[in-house]
């Protein structure tokens, strides 16, 4: 059987697989002030980051139309497995299952999977690379449904950034009942639980954050070797770097990979954020 997976574009891909028929990136918009650009294959992240720090209001983004979701759809592909960022972050996800059942109105019925990632960026990435590994297994299409939300279930999301204001301005905050950090030096550990952002914790400056994140996933991380470290960064490859060895001095895991945020994620991490899933 075929089979195609589509991610909204908060979720990074490696270069290599960019190219790769199996897998389809639906863009997301970005806007800030006057600066409006979708999130595709032409984003330019250092242009951007200048442009919010050249900018007095909040940078914004919009999600898919189901249309462009439902255009995905439409391949040769048997199964279509679709990722999405958290629906309690973003109307992607319900884009996403309305583009379905646009698509089910106009061409019959298909085997499409709208997976609720319940996290964002290299959570998508996790997801994506699990249904790819069980279709290549030769799993069936109901199995690898199963499995997937069981594996999104099991999958820890933290991340420690230089500045919130982002995610708190554009509401994406919700699930965070008071944030402890008062002054700037103060860097909060954050968790994706459920789809929602919440505190776990604080640490006094950018290293100790990033020391405390890597520490907490040591610790609550299980059955680690069968599972692949993914770390995104926003412009910070050296901190990416200090992260990775930190996690990879306590534990072992099968693969890892460290990339740049592309746009959706560069917006919300902001300059010098860093997300790591497992």
């Amino acid at each position: 059987m075929s089979y195609k997976i589509i991610l909204d574009s908060c979720g990074e891909l490696p270069p290599m697989y960019k190219k790769d028929e199996r897998f389809e990136i639906v863009s997301l918009g970005i806007e800030v002030g006057d600066y409006r650009i979708m999130d595709d294959e032409n984003f330019n992240q250092k242009e951007f980051l200048e442009k919010v720090a050249a900018c007095s209001t909040c940078p914004k983004s919009s999600c898919p139309s189901p249309e462009s979701y439902m255009e995905a759809y439409d391949c040769d592909a048997d199964h279509v497995y679709v990722v999405t960022l958290s629906s309690k972050l973003s109307g992607s996800y319900n884009s996403a299952v309305l583009g379905k059942n646009l698509y089910v109105e106009k061409y019959g019925k298909k085997d499409i999977y709208v997976c609720d990632s319940h996290s964002a960026s290299g959570g998508e990435t996790q997801i994506a690379f699990k249904a790819m590994e069980l279709e290549e297994a030769g799993f069936s299409f109901d199995e690898i449904v199963k499995e997937l939300e069981k594996f999104r279930d099991g999958m820890k999301t933290f991340f420690v950034l230089d500045n919130l204001e982002t995610l708190r301005k554009n509401g994406r905050l919700s699930g965070v009942k008071a944030l402890v950090a008062t002054t700037l030096s103060v860097k909060p550990l954050m968790e994706g639980q459920e789809g929602e952002i919440v505190q776990r914790g604080q640490a006094i400056g950018i290293k100790k954050g990033l020391a405390k994140m890597a520490e907490t996933l040591v610790k609550e991380a299980t059955d680690t070797e069968g599972k692949r470290l993914i770390i995104t960064h926003c412009n910070c490859p050296d901190r990416a770097e200090l992260v990775k060895n930190a996690i990879l001095k306590e534990i072992k895991v099968k693969d890892v990979l460290v990339m740049d945020t592309a746009g959706i994620s560069s917006l919300y991490a902001n300059d010098g954020g860093v997300i790591v899933t497992l």
